[in-house]
């Protein structure tokens, strides 16, 4: 059976491949799934992907499924019960920061015309844009698009999310396809169209 042709970055590991291919890049328009990824990306700042992707379990569980409405009351108890739960990765900043930005996605999701998911995409004009790097070295790690996004998430009270944390949220999200030209993954993605 022939080897499919990827992205470099998953490497050989399955788990990280499973990714890569059943998620990476896929349009994601749902308000919710939006602001988990985001949350996520946010911890990932000074760590490895794959090191939040094996923990993402744990993440929902300790935080409720990530339900913005219920992660916008938690209180300083909360906040010293997850510090202690080694199943996720135990940083005040960053824990505190998923409060505020529930906060902030409550706020977008009242004053915003399509909720958190028609905020977002407005962004990239509500499609994928469609890359065509023939290298992962050519990707950049933040562009003009993630430096207004992560602009305006700050204005809005949202913490970890600077402009390359942004750029990582936008192409797991599918915001922009940056599957390399010779990954199988990039034809596939390109297919797929908004909800």
């Amino acid at each position: 059976m022939k080897q499919k042709t990827r992205c470099a970055w998953p490497g050989e590991d399955p788990f990280y491949q499973a990714y890569h291919d059943d998620e990476w890049g896929v349009p994601e328009f749902d308000d919710r799934a939006l602001y988990e990824k985001l949350v996520l990306d946010g911890f990932q700042a000074g760590l490895s992907w794959i090191t939040i992707l094996r923990k993402r379990e744990n993440f929902r569980r300790a935080f409720d499924g990530f339900v913005p409405e219920k992660i916008a009351r938690y209180t300083p108890a909360k906040v010293a019960k997850l510090l202690k739960d080694d199943g996720i990765i135990r940083h005040r900043g960053k824990i505190e920061g998923a409060i505020k930005n529930a906060r902030g996605y409550l706020e977008i999701m009242e004053s915003e015309p399509g909720g958190f998911a028609g905020y977002i995409w407005k962004f990239v004009d509500g499609k994928p844009v469609q890359n065509k790097w023939t290298a992962m070295k050519q990707v950049p790690a933040s562009t003009p698009m993630s430096e207004a996004l992560s602009k305006d998430l700050k204005k809005r009270g949202f913490t970890f999310c600077g402009p390359t944390i942004v750029y990582a949220f936008a192409q797991a999200v599918g915001m922009v396809n940056d599957h390399v030209v010779d990954c199988y993954r990039h034809k596939e993605v390109a297919r797929l169209k908004r909800r």
